[in-house]
């Protein structure tokens, strides 16, 4: 069992990182992090049952606080899992196993949570000046969906701002993308960020869309395969994908940016860009974050990353649990 006891239960703090499919958790003790415990989500009913066993196999010891990083909408201290049968109602679990308190919060919060703490190691630059201190930290993330999150911070106090921004409608920069939009609207009707481009789905919908704005036959590929295909330069039409994939991630990022006014900087996380960093740097993500006609300047300053740390959000869950000591 990796989850060892690292202190007295005072001290220690019970980290979580629950997807629909894999659960991790960890034990937290001032400076000190147990290794992560990575178990299957369909091996226990209930979130409860899970974290009795983890505890139960690190020393039984209850911990005095817990912090939940869960991939779905949080709503008064509660997640129904949108891809699991477990329901995560911190409420609830705070007295079935004897917490003093557990926070539930959305995974992509707890993404904005871990900015300050990443390194110079954690991170690929992609352009821009040092950010300013004490400014909106953004961070932006294709992956299965298209997850959004800004962390604020003013008079030491901070706030993760959630956000259903892959929800919003996707913008066209010029008139091939307009065709490659307009294909999309034909079968879905309203085109979001996320259903058009910036998810797995999405990049697979661009494929599909540029195949007929193109009049090309390419066989059927999800967002893997096009991704391979465009890296080892055996199909034309996939290079073509990911390069207005990283076109409109730069536009949306930049277009963000200036909504939360993040000059502390804006970070790319999520499970697609990480597999493809050179790609992304030469693509054209930053001229087009830059692209905003007067604002051109206010974009230019604003440094661009790309996260390359996998256990982020244990960085984001330590980050919260410190700033918010009960």
């Amino acid at each position: 069992m990796s989850v060892g006891k690292t202190g007295s239960k005072q001290g220690n703090i019970l980290l979580a990182d629950i997807g629909g499919t894999n659960a991790r958790f960890a034990l937290s003790n001032g400076d000190q992090m147990g290794t992560i415990d990575h178990v299957k989500v369909a091996d226990y009913p209930t979130v409860r049952e899970a974290i009795t066993d983890v505890l139960q196999r690190g020393g039984g010891e209850t911990p005095a606080r817990a912090v939940l990083a869960v991939a779905g909408p949080v709503t008064n201290n509660r997640c129904v899992m949108t891809n699991s049968p477990w329901v995560i109602d911190g409420n609830e679990l705070q007295p079935a196993l004897g917490f003093d308190s557990v926070h539930v919060l959305n995974d992509f919060e707890v993404v904005a949570w871990s900015l300050p703490a990443l390194q110079p190691a954690d991170l690929i630059p992609l352009g821009g000046r040092d950010g300013l201190p004490g400014e909106p930290l953004l961070v932006v993330g294709p992956g299965t969906g298209f997850g959004v999150s800004c962390l604020v911070e003013r008079h030491g106090a901070r706030l993760a701002v959630v956000t259903e921004a892959g929800h919003a409608t996707l913008p066209a920069e010029n008139e091939r993308e307009e065709r490659v939009i307009a294909s999309m609207r034909r079968r879905f009707g309203h085109v979001s960020i996320e259903r058009g481009a910036l998810s797995g789905s999405g990049l697979q919908s661009l494929y599909e869309a540029l195949a007929e704005v193109d009049s090309v036959q390419v066989p059927q590929r999800d967002a893997a395969g096009i991704t391979k295909a465009a890296l080892d330069g055996s199909c034309e039409l996939s290079r073509a994908t990911l390069e207005m994939f990283c076109a409109i991630l730069g536009s949306v990022a930049g277009n963000l940016a200036v909504t939360f006014g993040a000059r502390g900087g804006v970070y790319i996380a999520g499970g697609i860009a990480p597999r493809f960093p050179e790609f992304l740097a030469a693509s054209a993500f930053r001229a087009r974050f830059e692209a905003k006609g007067r604002f051109q300047d206010y974009l230019r300053n604003i440094p661009t990353r790309l996260v390359m740390k996998p256990d982020a959000s244990f960085a984001g869950l330590k980050m919260f649990a410190d700033h918010n000591a009960d």
